[in-house]
């Protein structure tokens, strides 16, 4: 298992650092990463608008962006003193990177709970035999998880963290147990 867990963060990383050298440019930015941005108030009779253009730091100016012009002539400097122009640059490459950092996230929290749900109920019928599981489904009904403890105890081939972390399992399970019956039962809610 560890050689697969290994195995599978070598490749993510080696994803992750494919990504970021193919998403890096020269000295030129992407025509996507740089805007201007002039946010114009509404003037005498034309409603307040916003204009985008993909130009460079220099030609950030309402005269370069507002385009078409909505005024002619002498109004063409006092509506273009009320616009406020913004020089807007993001990083793509960052971006990028950052969903496939997510998504994978996601992806490996959706094959653990794939594995929880699916795989480890399998593994533990293989690992503890029918008849162990069999007697749990029996008694399963009136005090669910009774056994656990004798089946835990008999697994000693497993890793001691493991084993930790069944026993504080079990253990919070039948903290729930005793709390179901304490509210259904006696009507008693556990402070």
């Amino acid at each position: 298992h560890r050689k697969m867990r290994s195995s599978v963060a070598f490749k993510l990383l080696s994803l992750v650092g494919l990504l970021l050298m193919s998403t890096q440019t020269t000295d030129a930015k992407n025509s996507e990463d740089i805007r201007c941005k002039c946010t114009c108030p509404p003037y005498r009779d034309i409603d307040g608008q916003i204009y985008k253009q993909n130009v460079s730091l220099k030609d950030c100016n309402c005269l370069h962006v507002v385009e078409p012009m909505p005024v002619d002539g002498k109004d063409v400097e006092a509506y273009c003193l009320r616009c406020e122009c913004k020089y807007e640059e993001r990083s793509s490459g960052t971006i990028k990177v950052t969903i496939i950092i997510y998504l994978s996230i996601l992806g490996l929290l959706f094959l653990y709970m794939v594995y929880l749900t699916l795989l480890e109920p399998m593994l533990k019928r293989r690992l503890f035999g029918h008849s162990q599981l069999q007697n749990d489904d029996d008694v399963g009904d009136q005090q669910p998880f009774a056994n656990a403890h004798n089946v835990l105890s008999h697994s000693a081939s497993r890793p001691n963290m493991l084993n930790k972390v069944e026993h504080a399992q079990q253990r919070w399970r039948r903290q729930v147990q005793e709390q179901r019956k304490s509210v259904f039962d006696r009507h008693v809610v556990l402070s």
